[in-house]
């Protein structure tokens, strides 16, 4: 079996794979940068546990990651757990994308990862949107190059900063809104990040389909999209396992498994 992990800036999705490429167990764990190699690996075996499986069945690791200072302790922990190390997607590994971006090293690799499921499950070209931390826009064309996109403050981002930043405004949770116009405080800020990012979603989707002259797939993901994607005019496909099954398809890549 396969393990992955992808690394985010505030929780850290773990996988569990088969050699058929079927996820067995996808769990989340907060991303905790004060966490040892060991306690990263107690998390893991805990994981193994709970989800009733033998961590004597997991063949290769592998893990992407945006928070630098966890690096060292996940690579650590995989091959402390597993006996060898893992595979780290960067600079180096085999994707086959055709990446067109300005700065290559400045590619979140959790977009890498995305791109190279989305190119194998999608039809191109493709609009492929990343709800996390920040919203992320990304272009990749019938060629399967990846041009470029957008970044945008994310959902949980936007509303943290009305709440701090206004004397009056209350802290509120992400949630559906009840209606479109508000009644309350409450209401309105929640009807405004729900249907603001899905109207931002639409308008974006809208001019890069106009500028490119061609229709585009396009596919979300993330943790907030399952609300937004809702309220979107536009037709799109929600992906849980993106990135995951980018991991997947990146390892098969990168070794004999």
């Amino acid at each position: 079996m396969l393990l992955a992990l992808d690394v985010g800036n505030l929780t850290i999705s773990v996988g569990l794979f088969d050699k058929k490429g079927t996820l067995k167990f996808l769990a989340t764990l907060d991303t905790d940068k004060s966490k040892t190699a060991d306690q990263i690996a107690i998390d893991l075996m805990n994981l193994f546990q709970l989800y009733r499986y033998d961590l004597n069945d997991v063949t290769g690791t592998i893990f992407c990651s945006v928070v630098p200072p966890m690096d060292f302790g996940i690579e650590k922990a995989l091959t402390r757990l597993f006996g060898k190390a893992p595979i780290r997607v960067g600079p180096g590994i085999k994707t086959g994308l055709n990446i067109r971006t300005g700065i290559h090293t400045q590619l979140g690799v959790d977009l890498v990862s995305g791109a190279v499921a989305a190119i194998n499950k999608f039809e191109p070209p493709i609009i492929m949107i990343m709800m996390g931390s920040a919203t992320v826009f990304c272009y990749i064309t019938e060629k399967k190059s990846f041009e470029g996109g957008l970044l945008c403050p994310g959902v949980t981002v936007s509303l943290e900063a009305l709440s701090k930043r206004t004397a009056q405004l209350p802290d509120v949770s992400f949630a559906k809104p009840v209606s479109l116009i508000g009644k309350t405080t409450e209401d309105c800020m929640q009807s405004g990040i729900v249907y603001g990012t899905a109207a931002m979603m639409d308008g974006i989707i809208d001019r890069i389909q106009k500028l490119t002259g061609k229709p585009a797939s396009v596919v979300v993901t993330g943790a907030n999209a399952p609300v937004i994607v809702q309220y979107c005019n536009s037709k799109v496909v929600y992906d849980k396992n993106l990135v995951m099954d980018g991991l997947f398809q990146i390892y098969r890549k990168n070794s004999n498994w």
